[in-house]
């Protein structure tokens, strides 16, 4: 099973389960979405450049990351055009280790998708630790949030 796949299901599902995170803006109105969809960066290794790939969630990473592998590589563009409102963001950069990341950001108030970074993984005093960099809209989640989201995540990657 692929590990990038794998950290795009364990995101996603764990933030998708915390309410704050499935706001949006629609048409000047606020939105709880039911659900979010992944987008993630895929790297195609013969050509070393990114496609943005647009997956549904589904209920369990086995279902996810098979759906997930099809659909990116079997995408032929590198972009299939503009992004939902309903989704959420993972850009993976699993071949460094950071302290820090940030992203342009257009300062639109309907700009509401939560972005997800990881980067590379390292063993340190017997644990093994990941940077995972979270921007959010503040509007709608705050630290208590992004606090909730990270305790959820480490109890599903624990489980696994």
């Amino acid at each position: 099973m692929s590990f990038t796949l794998a950290m795009v299901y364990a995101v996603c599902k764990c933030a998708n389960e915390i309410e704050e995170f499935r706001y949006r803006f629609l048409d000047d109105k606020i939105v709880l979405f039911d659900k979010i969809d992944t987008v993630f960066t895929y790297l195609n290794k013969e050509t070393e450049l990114f496609k943005v790939v647009n997956v549904p969630m589904k209920d369990n990473i086995v279902e996810y990351v098979e759906l997930a592998s099809k659909i990116a590589n079997e995408q032929k563009v590198y972009f299939t055009g503009p992004l939902g409102n309903d989704i959420f963001q993972c850009f993976p950069m699993p071949w460094i280790a950071y302290t820090h990341i940030s992203h342009t950001n257009s300062g639109k108030k309907d700009n509401a998708t939560p972005l997800f970074d990881w980067g590379k993984y390292q063993e340190k005093n017997g644990r093994i630790v990941m940077p995972l960099p979270v921007q959010a809209h503040h509007s709608f989640i705050d630290g208590v949030h992004i606090g909730k989201f990270a305790e959820r995540l480490q109890n599903y990657l624990n489980e696994l």
